[in-house]
């Protein structure tokens, strides 16, 4: 049966979810407790790789196991065998032709920025710190721009290697919580880097470097050497993966893929 798991993760200590040649990724410590957990080696599949130091709560990962452990009681079964900054928070079966990279789903992430004079010790880990006064309510108007199907290749580093760099952004805002500004994306998928380009962008709005109804130029551009910095890894966080289609009962049924 293939069984999914949803895992959120501390991004600090790892390279991204996917094994990496040269560094420790959560896929491997994951591999670990999984074939400790059955007895032998077990391919896992994951939705989103994240990059190195970026955090997630709600990561979508596969694997394929033959086992009479009921699928809700692998969760606390693995987390036994996991480190504090890995934590699988939902275990269950799916279809046999569930694939969390394949089927149509919508990703939501969000990017922190701690706008004050001084950081705050107990969310260095978690946010980009940033000490001149930044509009959110500028932020917001130029967020607002990227909603819909654009080409976002403006908002792309270097070294991505899909066929394509045009997305669909359903969700885009900038809120702001005291000394914590927030923005929140959802789309049916992301280029490399794109959202903490984006976050970049936006932080060049909010300080007055880039006007909002700048955006739109900058899209239609194509060019990344007009948009922002990338912003840093440790303000980024997968906060969910919603697929098209709700399984229901997961032994049942094929999905969009």
């Amino acid at each position: 049966m293939r069984i999914k798991l949803t895992i959120a993760y501390d991004g600090t200590a790892y390279s991204g979810f996917q094994s990496q040649t040269n560094a420790l990724a959560v896929q491997d410590v994951l591999g670990g407790a999984l074939a400790d957990l059955f007895g032998h080696p077990v391919k896992t599949i994951g939705a989103s790789r994240t990059d190195t130091g970026v955090h997630a709560r709600g990561n979508v990962a596969v694997f394929d196991i033959d086992t009479h452990i009921l699928p809700g009681k692998i969760a606390l079964a693995l987390n036994a065998r996991l480190p504090e900054d890995i934590r699988i928070v939902d275990s269950r079966q799916t279809a046999d032709d569930f694939h969390p990279r394949f089927c149509d789903c919508t990703k939501t992430y969000s990017y922190r920025i701690l706008n004050r004079r001084f950081p705050d010790p107990m969310l260095r880990l978690y946010t980009l710190h940033y000490y001149y006064d930044l509009d959110s309510d500028k932020m917001n108007e130029a967020a607002q721009y990227f909603i819909g199907e654009h080409d976002f290749a403006s908002f792309c580093s270097s070294g991505f290697s899909g066929k394509s760099t045009v997305r669909t952004i359903y969700r885009s805002e900038v809120t702001r919580e005291g000394d914590l500004i927030t923005y929140t994306v959802s789309g049916n998928g992301f280029l490399y880097n794109m959202v903490r380009i984006i976050a970049g962008t936006l932080i060049n709005v909010g300080c007055g470097k880039i006007a909002p109804e700048e955006i739109p130029s900058i899209i239609a551009a194509r060019n990344r050497f007009l948009a922002g910095d990338t912003a840093l890894a440790k303000g980024l966080t997968l906060e969910e993966i919603r697929y098209a289609e709700e399984e229901g009962d997961r032994t049942a049924g094929a999905l969009h893929c």
